[in-house]
């Protein structure tokens, strides 16, 4: 297997706090991990910097072998131009917390429109292409219908759709369950093991719902203070983990 994304002696701090410390990282094509942790351990800024929405302070980041911050120009490293950022996004899907859609569009027209604008496809290709991925979330019934007449879950699903429709090799999720009724997770949930697993994807989750790790991932990351502290499969390090502050940390969120 090949690496996918790799973060080598990364730093990022704001200001004064460090967020990422020497961070070294690696997820192989195809892979789907888990990245669990306290709030402010550095997860979703790991999200961010992959999906370059946030640079770094130090050290490579590479997306399917290219380098994302700092870019080969010659013998020197420089950075980054716009149009390479945006060709590295389009590599990346990324799906939040809260839905993000865009309210005075439909389903259809939320998903078609980055096909559209940013791939260049026609009005009939791109909403084509967003029907299918509809379809495939099971909304095909809700082409029509405008965010706040779809429940949460819905909401979801076609967010999904969205940051499928540029085609990326990875799928960022953070806490994409979390703002969802418990009874609503299973049905989003399966919708992410099922395109993950249709389309090798490569995915990332960020979550505190140990049973979206369980489900999701073949390996889990404990990340505190900016480093990944234990790591290993689902079952092992959820039911069996060796670190203590990954004991404690799974105590808390089981009494939560």
């Amino acid at each position: 297997m090949t690496e996918m994304i790799t973060f080598e002696n990364v730093c990022k701090s704001f200001g004064k706090t460090v967020i990422l410390n020497d961070f070294n990282f690696r997820v192989m094509r195809g892979e789907k991990v888990a990245i669990i942790g306290p709030s402010g351990s550095g997860k979703s800024t790991l999200l961010r910097i992959i999906m370059a929405l946030q640079d770094i302070d130090h050290g490579k980041v590479s997306i399917d072998g290219k380098p994302l911050w700092e870019v080969n120009h010659g013998r020197h490293l420089v950075k980054p131009t716009r149009r390479h950022l945006r060709d590295m996004r389009s590599l990346v899907g990324m799906v939040f917390q809260n839905f993000n859609l865009f309210p005075n569009l439909t389903a259809l027209g939320n998903v078609a429109a980055a096909p559209r604008h940013v791939l260049g496809l026609s009005k009939k290709e791109s909403e084509a292409r967003a029907a299918a991925l509809l379809a495939q979330v099971g909304l095909s019934e809700k082409l029509s219908n405008y965010p706040s007449t779809l429940s949460g879950g819905q909401q979801q699903r076609v967010a999904i759709a969205r940051a499928m429709a540029l085609e990326p090799k990875v799928m960022l999720f953070d806490e994409a369950t979390s703002a969802l009724d418990p009874e609503l997770v299973g049905e989003v949930l399966g919708v992410m093991r099922d395109l993950a697993s249709a389309r090798d994807l490569t995915v990332l989750v960020v979550t505190h719902q140990m049973g979206v790790a369980r489900a999701i991932a073949d390996r889990v990351c404990f990340m505190e203070g900016g480093c990944v502290v234990e790591e290993g499969g689902p079952e092992a390090l959820l039911s069996q983990p060796k670190n203590e502050r990954t004991r404690a940390f799974l105590r808390a969120v089981h009494l939560a």
